[in-house]
C-alpha cells in the first residue's frame, strides 16, 4: 500500500482484512469507504449474492466519479436483488475525512485495547485507514479487527495480552 495517497487504490486491502480478501466474502474497508462516498447502503446479502467477478470489479473499480460507482453497484444489485441497495446521505465533512481531531468512539475502543492514538498519528494516516478504525470501532461492529489495524496501521508497536499474535 503506498502511503501519500488520499484515495484508496485498486489493491488496497489490509492485513487485517486477509482471512476474507482471497473469497472476498466480506466487504472490505476500500469498498466500504466507495460506498459511503458514492451513498450506496450494500447489505452483506447483496454482496454474497454477487459474483466473485463482480465482487472482484467494485473493488477494483475507482471512485473517483462517485455517481458512475453508485450506478455500477445499483445495476448490479438491480440484477441479483431484483431491486436496488438502500442510499444513504453522503456526509459533507466525514470524520475519516477530518485530521484534526481524533473521534471519540476511536479513542475509546484503542483506550479498551490500552492503546492511545495521539493527534500526530492520527494526522499520519491516509483517510482509508482512518475511515477504517472509525467503522471498527462502531459499537455495532464486532471490533476483533480494531487491535490489530492499530498494528498494521504503527499506532502501536507492541502486543498487549489478549490481542494480537
Amino acid at each position: 500500500m503506498t502511503q501519500n495517497s488520499d484515495r484508496p487504490s485498486d489493491s488496497d486491502f489490509f492485513q487485517f482484512e486477509a482471512d476474507f480478501v482471497e473469497s472476498l466474502r466480506c466487504i472490505p474497508m476500500q469498498v466500504r469507504l466507495k460506498l459511503d462516498t458514492c451513498g450506496v447502503k450494500l447489505k452483506l446479502e447483496h454482496w454474497h449474492r454477487l459474483s466473485a467477478d463482480d465482487r472482484q470489479g467494485l473493488a477494483q473499480l475507482s471512485c473517483d466519479d462517485s455517481a458512475a460507482y453508485a450506478a455500477q453497484v445499483q445495476a448490479l444489485v438491480q440484477q441479483v436483488q431484483g431491486s436496488p441497495a438502500a442510499t444513504l446521505a453522503i456526509e459533507a465533512n466525514p470524520a475519516w475525512a477530518d485530521s484534526e481531531g481524533v473521534p471519540a468512539p476511536v479513542q475509546a475502543q484503542a483506550a479498551q485495547a490500552g492503546a492511545t492514538i495521539t493527534l500526530d498519528q492520527w494526522r499520519s494516516l491516509r483517510p482509508l485507514q482512518r475511515f477504517a478504525l472509525i467503522k471498527l470501532s462502531r459499537p455495532s461492529h464486532e471490533n476483533r479487527n480494531f487491535y490489530p489495524a492499530l498494528v498494521e496501521f504503527g499506532l502501536v508497536t507492541r502486543a498487549i495480552a489478549g490481542h494480537g499474535p
